[in-house]
């Protein structure tokens, strides 16, 4: 199966920096560190027990992926997306995954059901429990998972990063209750999914993105310095 990040490697890599990588890929996709948030080398450093040079590559790793932004004199924040690219990156999204929709359900077995029914009953217990870190990885994870159906790995990758951006509009956009996407809309996902009914499902689809549009506040967050040694002291071990 593919991670909810869209890599193969997990946090529990033997690699450090790809488990450090890793570690802050998955904070900032669960909305513990938000946009905004200063990422200054030293703490890092010492929280990871690593050199400024180590942690400096993970850093360039995560601006590569566009999670991150690196300034002069300013260092490294969790990016801000603008409201022209917030709008994009869900729009871009729609297109992609609409677009495969058709050859989802050409390849959708029982066995791919059945594992999308095991990630809404977690999703939904998540809501429940409101574990908000959790229902956003989910969530996100159940659009790849739906889309790596059709076995397009590229297109896959391409939705995965593309999660890991909208994760960042909705932590920067959101209201205070929008913890991903909604269950309801997913489960009326896989019941189109289930029943082939391809139209109609690119139309559920269509409006699942537009309601997670139109649920956003373009207002922006300030800068802020997050707890590191809270949010990752125990995230990588020797």
């Amino acid at each position: 199966m593919t991670s909810w990040y869209g890599l193969k490697n997990t946090i529990f890599s033997p690699d450090k920096d790809d488990a450090i990588y890793h570690a802050i890929v998955k904070s900032i996709v669960e909305h513990q560190l938000l946009p905004g948030s200063k990422l200054p080398e030293e703490a890092l450093a010492a929280v990871f027990g690593i050199s400024r040079t180590g942690i400096r590559k993970v850093l360039q790793r995560l601006a590569v992926v566009q999670l991150i932004t690196l300034t002069p004199k300013r260092g490294a924040q969790v990016a801000m997306p603008g409201v022209d690219e917030a709008r994009n990156v869900l729009s871009t999204r729609c297109l992609l995954e609409c677009a495969n929709l058709p050859r989802v359900v050409d390849a959708c077995e029982s066995t791919h059901i059945t594992a999308l029914e095991s990630l809404l009953a977690d999703e939904q217990q998540a809501h429940d429990e409101r574990d908000g870190a959790t229902a956003i990885r989910l969530s996100a994870l159940f659009h790849v998972q739906l889309q790596a159906i059709a076995g397009n790995e590229v297109l896959t990758q391409m939705v995965s990063q593309l999660t890991l951006r909208s994760s960042l509009v909705i932590a920067a956009y959101g209201t205070p209750w929008q913890q991903g996407c909604r269950c309801h809309d997913h489960r009326a996902l896989v019941a189109l999914l289930t029943q082939r009914r391809t139209a109609d499902l690119a139309s559920q689809m269509e409006r699942h993105f537009a309601d997670i549009l139109a649920n956003l506040r373009f207002e922006r967050s300030g800068e802020t310095t997050p707890d590191f040694a809270r949010l990752f002291g125990l995230a990588v071990k020797e």
